[in-house]
């Protein structure tokens, strides 16, 4: 009897431990997909963030090469051209009625 108890008490024991492994199986596998979507997602962020970097870039560029141009002559002449109506000595302005 001492015998076919011990041997229950074992599979108990085995099965319980079993049991026991194969729930934290099971969870680390969850929490491995959750960090694999969660990778994915963030991987997707860095290329958007990336993208919006240089595209950051080259509008500080294209403002910086405004500035110099507004520092010239011709950007000073074309503003008065444009908004003011003025032109040079030597110049015959035709106006459309």
């Amino acid at each position: 009897m001492a015998r076919l108890r011990r041997s229950s008490e074992t599979n108990t024991g085995k099965i319980t431990v079993l049991l026991i492994v194969t729930t934290l199986v099971v969870i680390m596998m969850i929490q491995i997909a959750s960090l694999y979507r969660k990778n994915v997602d963030y991987a997707a962020r860095q290329e958007e963030l990336e993208k919006s970097l240089e595209e950051a870039a080259e509008e500080r560029s294209r403002l910086e090469d405004y500035e110099e141009y507004t520092k010239t002559d011709d950007y000073i002449e074309d503003i008065a051209r444009s908004k003011l109506g003025l032109v040079h000595g030597n110049e015959i302005v035709f106006k459309e009625k």
